[in-house]
């Protein structure tokens, strides 16, 4: 029945399609070359450690840098003073000013001597022994000049010097510390850093450099390459340099997990998405000769990525040839 006033109503029946089911993937299982890994503990080392030492013994007057600094080369980080220095600079200073006077009266008798000889009255002996004078007091000046020298030298050296860039890892002196020369006043870590391992012996024959290894840094596993390794064996321990790009740098001698490879093996491996967690159990789907699927129940083992995919090992379960099921 038609109400009065009432437009009728029109229903419209929206579809919605349904999201297509995405096909399954289906694999042959097959033996596969797995690498046999050995965890080990690296120690991050600079690859540049340098000691900026003291060139003059004297007193630390000025310590500009402490541990964690970064610094370049040539920058002044310490100054050393020996007060004795400046009183030998005083001490030459006196002389030269004695030396000079000394060579001005000489100039005089000199001049005196060639008048004298000019008219007769002084002997050409006595004037080449005025020469000689003179000439021996010039390189009396000349001599006293070169030692202030090596004194103005030897203060300039009190001030130390980075000798590379980098941090500062070690300051072991203080301010107004007496020092010798030779002594370091600060060590600075440059150049980047590497790895250094320390692998049990019995692994040596399966370590070959250039392999690729697994470092874990911060929480993020990162490639690395065994660059080097040495021939002496140190209590029962092999040792191997490391590179890594990326590697953090913030503390020199942190450990670091490394993952050596030291053999190989056969083993059966399976995309991730392939394994199930029901109830407590790992199960895989498998499609068996009469075209059922079943859940075959597996233990899994270590997760890898192969290939770009992540993969992981069945220790139990499967068997080669099996058909595997993909979602």
């Amino acid at each position: 029945m038609r109400v009065p006033g009432l437009a009728p109503a029109v229903f419209v029946l929206a579809v919605v399609a349904a999201p297509p089911v995405s096909a399954e993937q289906m694999i042959e299982l097959v033996p596969r070359t797995l690498l046999e890994w050995k965890p080990v503990y690296g120690r991050v080392e600079a690859r540049n450690t340098v000691p900026a030492r003291a060139r003059i013994g004297g007193t630390i007057v000025e310590l500009g840098v402490t541990e964690g600094d970064r610094v370049r080369t040539g920058d002044r980080i310490a100054l050393v003073r020996d007060d004795k220095i400046a009183f030998q600079i005083s001490a030459m200073d006196a002389q030269l000013r004695a030396l000079e006077a000394e060579l001005i009266r000489a100039r005089a008798e000199l001049e005196r001597g060639r008048s004298l000889v000019e008219r007769g009255v002084s002997t050409a002996q006595r004037l080449e022994q005025l020469e000689t004078d003179v000439e021996v007091t010039a390189n009396r000046i000349a001599a006293v000049q070169a030692e202030r020298s090596v004194l103005v030298q030897q203060a300039e050296e009190g001030a130390v010097l980075a000798p590379a860039d980098g941090r500062v890892l070690a300051v072991p002196v203080t301010s107004e510390a007496v020092i010798m020369a030779g002594e370091p006043v600060a060590t600075i870590a440059g150049g980047g850093v590497f790895l250094r391992l320390a692998i049990p012996e019995r692994h040596a024959a399966d370590l070959r450099e250039g392999a690729e290894l697994q470092i874990t840094s911060n929480g993020a596993v990162m490639p690395g390459r065994l660059v080097r390794l040495y021939p002496q064996i140190e209590n029962g321990r092999v040792i191997a340099d490391v590179e890594a790009e990326g590697m953090n740098s913030d503390f020199i001698d942190a450990r670091v997990l490394v993952r050596v490879p030291v053999g190989s093996r056969e083993g059966l491996v399976v995309p991730q998405a392939a394994v199930q967690n029901r109830a407590g159990l790992d199960f895989v789907r498998i499609r068996e000769s009469g075209r059922r699927e079943v859940d075959r129940a597996v233990i899994p083992g270590e997760a890898m990525v192969l290939d770009g995919t992540e993969m992981v090992e069945i220790l139990t379960g499967l068997h080669a040839g099996d058909m595997v099921l993909v979602p």
